[in-house]
């Protein structure tokens, strides 16, 4: 009978033990986030966010301004529907870029972003953009794509426009696209 006290102790022990691995499951995205700060760690994308939205820098505007080129091989027409935009750090952006397939073939596309100045290229943020995958269009086709972005609050000072631009690429021959009937 001398076994009972011990499996009671056994017992309480292991069931603080799984409380406590409980808890440093919970604490460890506050660690995780801690860490990433002290360390200048880029592993997490931040949003600081005040009710629910994010906080916006409404004092200061940033003209960004937008490119289409295609490359020598590329025939479609592309262009984004206006030249630039003036925005506000902080603040969710978008710009729909137009993209018509004008020869009787199916056709896939890449786009590449680049940024102006490069110093600038850190605190642009694409949340969705056409440039993340390829795009294959049908003879004919017209279609609208998006770009969603955030200008960082960080952006330096002396930085008061940035330029957007993509170059276009057909790479149908390395990614042939399926025809759609009836597409």
């Amino acid at each position: 009978m001398s076994d009972a006290p011990a499996t009671r102790r056994l017992v309480g022990r292991l069931l603080l033990l799984v409380v406590l691995m409980f808890g440093f499951g919970f604490a460890l995205v506050p660690i995780y986030d801690l860490m990433c700060r002290a360390f200048d760690i880029n592993g997490k994308v931040v949003m600081e966010v005040y009710q629910g939205q994010q906080v916006v820098d409404e004092r200061r505007e940033v003209r960004v301004q937008f490119l289409a080129t295609n490359t020598a091989d590329m025939v479609w027409d592309f262009a984004p529907k206006a030249d630039q935009l003036t925005v506000h750090p902080g603040a969710s952006n978008q710009m729909l870029f137009v993209a018509y397939n004008p020869t009787n073939r199916p056709m896939t596309a890449q786009a590449i972003p680049s940024v102006a100045p490069s110093q600038a290229a850190p605190y642009l943020h694409k949340t969705e953009c056409f440039c993340f995958t390829q795009q294959v269009l049908q003879p004919g086709e017209r279609i609208e794509m998006p770009v969603r972005f955030i200008v960082d609050r960080d952006l330096p000072a002396d930085v008061h426009q940035l330029t957007l631009s993509y170059t276009l690429f057909d790479v149908t021959a390395r990614h042939p696209p399926v025809p759609v009937a009836g597409r």
